[in-house]
């Protein structure tokens, strides 16, 4: 890093930060430090919404996994907007008509306070392990790119993140939010015209697609099916709606979101401009990661983009057949450019398999996949944008955990505090402790960061996580709304049965985790519906 770029990544963040804590000056009351007091327009909820999802682990990894396994990750998304429908026509009036601080104390006046208390409690859990690892994932790729301390990187993040949330609550996260999204579009932005810039003279971007193409980076659609598969066209629509349903529908840290809305309409709108803008912006992500495959076809990679791991391996055989199938790839990527026939496809095609197993066998030691993008950056984007794509990076990892302690610690205090320690307490002591359970969850988030360790790559790791759990609360708040004879009990009974299903099927390795989201609410809602039945034909007996 240069002096501009520290001078860059400095400013960045300083200026999200006090501008955050500016726009939440104002915050006195609980309502305000949890819900802004409802306050809040559309687009700052919308994109509030998008930079909670758009995590370091979306940089970093996103393009990563598009240079490895091409674009078809995009696939993830295309229930989205199905999803988003259905949340702003029958979550969102339902919560805000119930007025509500959290969707788990919906439950409560739908079901029983232990149905409230369990699905909060498995929110807590999901969300306690997924906050550190959105926080680990820039630290790790600093750390190896850059020679940062890891523990150090995520010890100042995280020192950040508990300040302006502590002090700022919902509003200061919003606005911070809202700032880090358009700086995250301009350095992704600086990052794609780098990749596309740098490549040789001669070979444009249509080139570029080619090459991309031919060696299958832009396979945005699969068809066939598979159920192991984690992305294709099927899984994407179907196990894809379930996650995003549960994802915006029944996730503390999206429901709160949209509930900071002016009204029903304000929270709508935003939930609707992430169901049009999502998939763009994942398949720019996407197509950034495939223009860095690209570049790297022409300008020699790295044996690993693990520089830790390249000593390992550098002056031996394995780094020699790498060079070597280097060399072999770019001149197959010239021959097919200047002939453009299916020939020369298949023989760069095949070029490229050689190295994936060379490369295979170099990165034996540890998966390089979140390590490809900020290698490119640090090494080819000019002084300034350096600065500019990290400061993203931590303005990425920053938004995600700071929405992600702010909702577990209003879980925490509206759920558990409130419902069942202390009742009827002033709102001053309330804000009191949803600041101290602020401070409790940053400081978890930092000290569980390092789990993250050796998880492959970080975004399927994240959204893996999710699907164990997500299947379960979607299926339950199904219940709640349209079954209105399931009772309580049957509701927490469904639950736990679809938790259950959940966790055996990822126990036998036979499904991709898309499916879980599936399996999970189906099991719930049947198992709902079938406890009540028995319970009602046996009351009819008796």
């Amino acid at each position: 890093m240069r002096l501009l770029d520290w001078i860059v990544l400095a400013a960045t963040i300083g200026f999200i930060v006090l501008y955050g804590l500016w726009k939440s000056r104002k915050t006195s009351t609980v309502s305000g430090y949890l819900l802004a007091d409802r306050s809040l327009p559309w687009y700052t909820v919308a994109l509030s919404i998008m930079a909670t999802q758009a995590s370091a682990v979306t940089f970093i990894s996103t393009t990563g996994q598009a240079y490895a396994d091409g674009m078809r990750f995009i696939q993830f998304y295309f229930g989205l907007p199905i999803a988003m429908i259905i949340v702003s026509a029958f979550f969102a009036p339902r919560f805000r008509n119930a007025n509500v601080f959290t969707a788990y104390e919906y439950l409560e006046k739908r079901f029983d306070a232990k149905t409230r208390a369990l699905v909060s409690l498995i929110f807590l859990i999901q969300r306690g392990f997924a906050v550190g690892m959105i926080l680990y994932a820039p630290a790790v790729v600093l750390t190896v790119i850059l020679g940062w301390n890891d523990q150090g990187t995520t010890l100042m993040m995280g020192s950040i993140v508990i300040l302006y949330t502590m002090l700022g609550g919902i509003r200061a996260v919003a606005w911070t939010d809202f700032q880090q999204m358009v700086i995250m579009l301009v350095g992704l932005f600086a990052a794609l015209l780098v990749a596309v810039l740098g490549l040789p003279d001669g070979v444009g971007f249509g080139d570029a697609l080619l090459v991309a193409a031919s060696a299958g980076k832009l396979n945005a659609v699969t068809t066939n099916f598979d159920w192991y598969d984690r992305y294709n066209l099927f899984s994407g629509l179907l196990g894809g709606t379930f996650l995003a349903l549960a994802y915006f529908g029944c996730d503390q840290s999206q429901v709160q979101r949209y509930l900071t809305g002016k009204d029903l309409q304000q929270s709508r709108v935003s939930l609707l401009f992430n169901a049009v803008a999502k998939i763009p912006m994942q398949f720019f992500i996407l197509l950034t990661g495939a223009m860095v495959f690209v570049f790297y076809v022409f300008t020699a990679p790295p044996v690993t983009f693990h520089s830790g791991n390249l000593k390992k391996v550098e002056g031996t055989a394995v780094a020699a057949r790498h060079d070597a199938a280097v060399v072999e790839r770019q001149q197959a990527a010239y021959e097919l450019l200047k002939t453009r026939d299916s020939a020369h496809q298949a023989a760069f095609l095949e070029a490229q398999k050689k190295l994936d197993v060379v490369h295979k066998e170099a990165t034996a030691s540890g998966n390089d996949t979140n390590y490809v993008f900020m290698t490119f950056v640090t090494q080819h984007l000019p002084a300034g944008f350096v600065g500019l794509v990290i400061a993203v990076i931590f303005g990425a990892a920053m938004s995600a955990s700071s929405g992600e302690i702010n909702s577990l610690a209003t879980v925490t205090m509206v759920d558990f505090y409130q419902r069942f320690v202390k009742k009827d307490s002033s709102d001053q002591h309330y804000l009191w402790f949803s600041r101290a359970a602020t401070v409790f969850w940053g400081v978890y988030a930092v000290a569980s960061a390092q789990l993250a360790r050796g998880l492959g790559s970080l975004v399927e790791a994240v959204n893996m996580l999710g699907s164990l759990f997500y299947g379960g609360l979607l299926g339950v708040f199904l219940l709640a709304f349209f079954f209105p004879r399931v009772g309580g009990t049957a509701a927490f009974l469904g639950v736990l049965a679809g938790e259950a299903a959940i966790f055996y099927t990822h126990s036998t390795g036979k499904v991709g985790f898309l499916w879980y989201n599936v399996i999970g609410c189906v099991v719930v809602v049947l198992a709902g519906v079938i406890l009540s039945v028995l319970w009602r034909a046996e009351k009819r007996q008796s």
